[in-house]
C-alpha cells in the first residue's frame, strides 16, 4: 500500500503503477533525497517540532540507507513510486515512528524540487569543470601550433590566411561564453524552496532560512507557488547545455573535415578513432561524429522540457515528472563530450605542410591586394573589380596571384609597384591584421593573454565552489 493511500479503496493497478512512477529516474538523486531530509530534520528539531531523539534517529537511520544504496545493496521497488517514497518507506521500516515524523512540515512538491535544485547545482559546477579543462587543451594546442597558418573559409571557400592558433581560439572563447551560461544556470538553482509545502506553505513554524543555510543554498524562495512548479533552473541548465554541444558540434564538424584525406589538417591518435569491419585502412573521426550527432539529443533535452512547462497552470502538476530525466541527460551527455573533445585536441597530430599548401590556393591574397590600391587613393569598390580581373587572369592560366608579372600588374592599375610582391606572402597577409581580435601573431599573443586570465579566474571559481 502507498504511503498516500489513505483515502483510497483500490490499489492502482501494475500498469498505472509503472507508468506513473519516477523511480527508475529520480533514483540518481538518492544523495540530494537523503541530504534534504536530514537537514529538514535538523531544523524540525531545533524548532521543536520534533524531538532530539527523533532527529538523531532519523538521520542515523537515513546514513545507514545511503550507504546501503552506494554499497548496491539497497532495493529499489518500483511500487515504491519515486525516491522519496523509497527512501521514507525504509525509513519507517528500520526505524519505526520516528521515522513518520519525518515528512513534517514538508510535501513531495517541495521535496522533490529541493533535491533537483540541489542536483542542478551540483552538475551545473561539474560541467563548469569540464568546460575549464577544455579550454585549456584548445590552449595548449594553441600555443603549440602558434606559427601555423591554414585558409580562413566563408561559405567553406578558401577566404583569408589565418594562424591555427587563432582559428582554435575561436572556439575557446565560444566555450567561455559556456562556461558563463553554466555558471548562471548555477546561480538560478541556487534558492531552497523547503518550507513551501504543497503549494502555501506550512502552520509549523519552520526555520527556512536554518535548512536552506545547512543545504548550502544563498537564499530562499520567495513564493511558495511558484518554487513548487518552477523548473527555470532547469531549463537554464538544459539551454547552457544545448548551446555548448552546438559549439561542440561545430568543432567536432571541422575534425571530422579536417581528419579527410582531401584536407590532411589533422590526424587523430588512434585513442579517438575507430577502424571498418570491412575496409582495413580506414580511420574513421567517429568520436567527433558521435558529438556532433549527441547534440542533437541534448538539444532535444531542451525542446522536451520547454513543452512540458508551457501551459502548466499553478500549482505543482504530475507534467512536472518529466522534467528530471531529460536534464539528468543532457549534462551527463556534454560531460561525456566535453571529456572526449579534450582528448581528441590534445593528442592529434596538426599536418602543418597540408595547411600550408592549401594557404597557397584560392586566392587568399585578393583583398590585401585591393587594400594595396585602396591605401593609394583607389576607391576600395573600384580596387575590388580591378583584382577580380586579375583573378579572372590567374583562372584562365591556371595559376596564382603570386605567379603574376610586376606587368601583369600594372595592365591593370599602375598604382602597382615592385612591393605588390610583398603583398601576397600569406604569413604577412596574416600577420598584417593587428587590430585587437585579428589573427596576426602580436594580436594573438594579446588574446592569448586574455584567455588564459578568463581560464585562471573561471578555474578559480570552480574550485572555490
Amino acid at each position: 500500500m502507498a504511503l498516500w493511500s489513505g483515502r483510497f479503496t483500490e490499489e492502482v493497478s501494475e500498469f498505472t503503477q509503472r507508468f506513473g512512477a519516477s523511480l527508475p529516474v529520480d533514483k540518481a538523486l538518492y544523495a540530494q533525497d537523503i541530504a534534504g531530509s536530514k537537514a529538514h530534520a535538523r531544523m524540525l528539531g531545533a524548532q521543536g517540532i520534533i524531538s532530539e531523539q527523533d532527529v538523531e534517529q532519523i538521520t542515523r537511520g537515513l546514513d545507514a540507507i545511503e550507504a546501503r544504496i552506494e554499497a548496491g545493496d539497497f532495493e529499489f521497488d518500483i511500487n515504491d513510486e519515486d525516491i522519496h517514497m523509497s527512501v521514507e518507506k525504509a525509513l519507517i521500516a528500520d526505524i519505526g515512528e520516528a521515522g513518520a515524523r519525518l515528512h513534517t512540515g514538508r510535501s513531495r512538491n517541495d521535496q522533490v524540487v529541493t533535491d533537483t535544485r540541489l542536483f542542478a547545482k551540483q552538475r551545473a559546477g561539474d560541467l563548469m569543470a569540464a568546460n575549464v579543462a577544455l579550454r585549456k587543451a584548445l590552449v595548449e594546442c594553441a600555443k603549440k601550433h602558434f606559427d601555423v597558418i591554414l585558409p580562413g573559409y566563408t561559405h567553406m571557400q578558401h577566404a583569408q590566411p589565418v594562424f591555427l592558433s587563432h582559428h582554435l581560439l575561436a572556439y575557446a572563447w565560444m566555450f567561455a561564453r559556456d562556461f558563463k551560461r553554466l555558471a548562471a544556470a548555477r546561480d538560478a538553482a541556487d534558492v531552497c524552496p523547503l518550507g513551501s509545502a504543497a503549494l502555501a506553505g506550512t502552520t509549523y513554524p519552520l526555520d527556512r532560512r536554518a535548512t536552506a543555510d545547512e543545504l548550502g543554498f544563498s537564499g530562499i524562495t520567495a513564493n511558495s507557488l511558484d518554487a513548487v512548479s518552477d523548473r527555470d533552473f532547469l531549463l537554464d541548465l538544459s539551454y547552457a547545455a544545448s548551446v555548448s554541444c552546438v559549439h561542440l558540434s561545430r568543432l567536432s564538424e571541422e575534425i571530422v573535415l579536417w581528419s579527410t584525406s582531401e584536407f590532411g589538417f589533422i590526424t587523430l591518435s588512434d585513442s579517438f578513432s575507430t577502424g571498418s569491419s570491412i575496409m582495413p585502412q580506414k580511420k574513421n573521426p567517429d568520436f567527433a561524429e558521435l558529438i556532433r550527432g549527441k547534440a542533437g539529443r541534448v538539444v532535444g533535452d531542451l525542446v522536451a522540457l520547454l513543452i512540458t512547462l508551457k501551459s502548466l497552470p499553478l500549482a505543482y502538476n504530475k507534467d512536472l515528472q518529466e522534467d528530471k530525466e531529460g536534464a539528468i541527460d543532457a549534462a551527463r551527455t556534454l560531460e561525456d563530450c566535453y571529456t572526449c573533445m579534450a582528448g581528441m585536441i590534445s593528442t592529434m597530430t596538426v599536418n602543418e605542410a597540408a595547411m600550408n599548401n592549401q594557404v597557397n590556393k584560392g586566392y587568399l591574397a585578393a583583398t590585401d591586394v585591393a587594400d594595396y590600391l585602396a591605401k593609394k587613393g583607389l576607391p576600395f569598390r573600384r580596387a575590388h573589380e580591378i583584382v577580380g580581373h586579375l583573378v579572372l587572369l590567374c583562372d584562365k592560366r591556371g595559376c596564382g596571384l603570386e605567379d603574376l608579372s610586376l606587368e601583369d600588374f600594372r595592365a591593370q592599375s599602375d598604382l602597382f609597384e615592385q612591393d605588390i610582391t610583398q603583398t601576397l606572402d600569406a604569413v604577412s597577409i596574416a600577420d598584417a591584421r593587428t587590430t585587437e581580435g585579428g589573427t596576426g601573431r602580436s594580436a594573438i599573443r594579446d588574446q592569448l593573454k586574455l584567455v588564459e586570465e578568463a581560464l585562471a579566474f573561471d578555474e578559480a571559481l570552480v574550485e572555490g565552489e
